[in-house]
């Protein structure tokens, strides 16, 4: 009862933080307050260890790692999110992923504690197919490639948004200086000039830090991947049984293989790799979460109804 409590109480402290920290980094990226950047930053990594703190209590009264169902599965998610956004501010890196990191932490844990979830709240026995050494690693190791490959394709998405405004923006000048007077278009251009340069070294930085996030979530999943097919040939006999998950699961680390490979040809870097990840972003939400609205196949165990 008082582990039940303590989880109960640290899920909505780092709820109530994170709803706070969210707002507050959008008030940096207007004003460049080093008040509001420290609090937003000590912000989340208090999530981080609130967030923590309740897998922890979970695992000891439940006695087992807290990876069993879609409830427990997006905490570590949302736990994954949070050690994102936390790990550049260790290494002294500029944090590109905070904008992405945080409301995608708030968003799975605001999922997770809703009421569509309510039953799964309560720990259970596991059942004895996931009676297993290979939980932890298997599951972990999905649930932080999604997290990774969720960041990276969300990086890749904002190159192509920022890439397409651009477009759209130099189009706009090009027909407008044609028709206007050139001591004032001059200075102008100038501007936009130098705009668009910064925009230019921008794309170049999420471009970089996609393929890096990206890179090293398809690492994560391919070892997840392995990892759950021994575990597939302990428990039910073969390797691979081509359920809805497993063939999912393939399909997200096919799409994510195409973007690695497009990044090893120059021409096809920038937006035509970005357009790909993209792609790769909702796969990995129907691989995830889609499979398991179906209730169906070997790995039905985190499944859930909706209540409508």
């Amino acid at each position: 009862m008082i582990f039940a409590t303590l989880e109960h109480i640290l899920t909505h402290i780092s709820f109530s933080i994170i709803s706070i920290v969210i707002p507050t980094h959008l008030m940096t990226l207007v004003y460049e307050i080093v008040g509001l950047c420290d609090s937003s930053k000590k912000g989340m990594i208090a999530t981080f260890f609130c967030i923590t703190g309740l897998l922890v209590t979970r695992w000891i009264y439940s006695g087992h790692v807290p990876l069993s169902d879609l409830y427990e599965s997006l905490m570590f998610l949302s736990w994954s999110f949070s050690l994102i956004h936390i790990v550049p501010y260790f290494i002294n890196y500029k944090n590109y992923f905070s904008t992405i990191t945080a409301p995608s932490a708030i968003l799975t844990q605001g999922f997770a504690t809703s009421g569509l979830l309510t039953k799964m709240h309560q720990s259970t026995i596991l059942v004895p197919a996931l009676q297993s050494h290979w939980l932890m690693m298997h599951v972990s190791m999905m649930l932080l490639s999604y997290a990774a490959l969720l960041c990276g394709s969300l990086l890749s998405i904002t190159l192509l948004v920022i890439t397409f405004r651009r477009k759209i923006d130099i189009l706009g000048k090009t027909n407008h200086l044609l028709i206007s007077s050139f001591s004032f278009d001059e200075i102008q251009y100038l501007n936009f000039a130098f705009i668009n340069y910064h925009r230019y070294q921008l794309t170049e930085r999420l471009d970089h830090w996609s393929y890096r996030v990206i890179g090293l979530g398809f690492t994560l999943l391919t070892m997840g991947i392995l990892s759950g097919a021994v575990w597939a040939n302990e428990a039910w006999g073969s390797y691979w049984n081509w359920d809805p998950k497993e063939t999912w699961a393939f399909i997200t680390w096919t799409v994510f293989a195409i973007y690695l490979h497009t990044r090893t040809n120059k021409s096809l870097q920038g937006a035509n790799s970005a357009i790909v990840a993209s792609m790769g972003f909702l796969i990995i939400w129907v691989c995830y979460f889609g499979v398991n609205l179906l209730g169906r196949g070997l790995h039905s165990y985190g499944s859930f109804t909706l209540n409508i």
